[in-house]
């Protein structure tokens, strides 16, 4: 699953997709954390966040101007995905956010993470499954797919017609 959504280009990190593939045992991350983490990635590029690791040609930023655009420069899909990030981080821990930004922002590596932050070997991969579990909560997925309950069966039509209609005598 995760090697058909990198060919498919959905902006999944590498570290989640290294996680939730299945290299002959259990997954770490479940597909919800999978899906959980390709949203956050979408919305961060929304947000264009992303760190930029080219020289850019563009006219409007030679000449001394700063990388990062000013607020009246962005799309209002930008600012609103960065309004959903804002809302985001403060419904979720400091160190589970942190790790997201960096993960599905930033897109560094887990041995990255725990030498910058001092954090012992194996640590970053069970507070992104935490930060991961938490997001997908506050996105509404869950591990199962659940739909409606038993409902009645509706059709277009509130009777099916004769296909042929009997002879009138």
């Amino acid at each position: 699953m995760a090697e058909s959504a990198a060919r498919r280009g959905d902006p999944a990190p590498e570290a989640v997709l290294r996680l939730a593939s299945n290299g002959g045992g259990e997954p770490f991350l479940a597909p919800h954390h999978l899906e959980a983490a390709r949203r956050l990635a979408r919305l961060f590029n929304r947000a264009r966040m992303m760190q930029r690791v080219t020289m850019s040609y563009d006219a409007a930023r030679i000449g001394g101007r700063s990388e990062r655009p000013r607020q009246g420069e962005l799309a209002d899909s930008a600012i609103e995905a960065r309004r959903l990030l804002n809302a985001l981080a403060r419904r979720m821990p400091r160190d589970c956010w942190d790790m997201l930004t960096d993960i599905c922002g930033f897109d560094k590596g887990l041995q990255q993470i725990e030498l910058d932050r001092g954090w012992p070997r194996r640590s970053a991969k069970l507070v992104l499954r935490i930060g991961l579990e938490q997001l997908a909560v506050i996105m509404g997925l869950t591990e199962l797919a659940a739909g409606r309950g038993n409902g009645s069966m509706r059709a277009w039509l509130p009777e099916r017609p004769p296909m042929f209609p009997e002879p009138a005598n």
